[in-house]
């Protein structure tokens, strides 16, 4: 009888890990917008930059722009997988969501870095956004 109570017990387990994996695999049913998400009033942006990532590097290591006017952050990934994060504008760019309109209200250089773990040199992925 122990056996039997083990193989149904054992069953049950498997039977409910698929299940788990299964439902995590399916996602929401949304599709991703091709453009990338973008924020309200993005139209409004009167200037864009884009900010490109190959492996363990973005193209440029200062991105310049100006205080209190709005900005379009634009995202390119050229090689490899990776993100944007600018923590302290709260911006976070990856494949998914490649674009947001920010309105920097502070003066002050803000670090740029990589948001996607991408290998050895992911610690290396900085630049910086400077607002004039």
């Amino acid at each position: 009888m122990a056996i039997k109570l083990l193989r149904r017990n054992g069953f049950l387990l498997v039977s409910a890990v698929l299940l788990l994996l299964l439902l995590s695999a399916c996602g929401s049913g949304a599709s991703p917008d091709p453009a990338g998400q973008q924020t309200a009033g993005e139209a409004t942006a009167s200037e864009e930059i884009v900010i490109k990532a190959s492996n363990f590097a973005f193209d440029q290591q200062e991105y310049h722009v100006k205080q209190g006017i709005p900005v379009k952050i634009s995202f390119e990934n050229v090689e490899g997988t990776h993100g944007v994060v600018i923590q302290r504008l709260n911006v976070q760019l990856d494949s998914r969501s490649t674009s947001q309109v920010i309105t920097p209200e502070q003066k002050g250089e803000y670090e740029i870095n990589c948001s996607v773990f991408c290998g050895t040199g992911h610690h290396t992925m900085t630049a910086k956004l400077i607002v004039e």
